[in-house]
């Protein structure tokens, strides 16, 4: 997994995710290519 492309995509849907008072952190991509992220804020749905 490209950490480049993976952040490129955090990128367009953060505007969104800000829109509702949250945002999107990445924390790890795995070797696997699992990618983990933190949902932070106040959006809806962010539990």
């Amino acid at each position: 997994m490209d950490k480049d492309k993976v952040k490129q995509v955090l990128e367009k849907i953060r505007p969104q995710l800000q829109m509702d008072g949250g945002d999107v952190e990445l924390v790890s991509i795995e070797d696997d290519g699992t990618v983990k992220v933190r949902l932070m804020g106040h959006c809806a749905g962010c539990k």
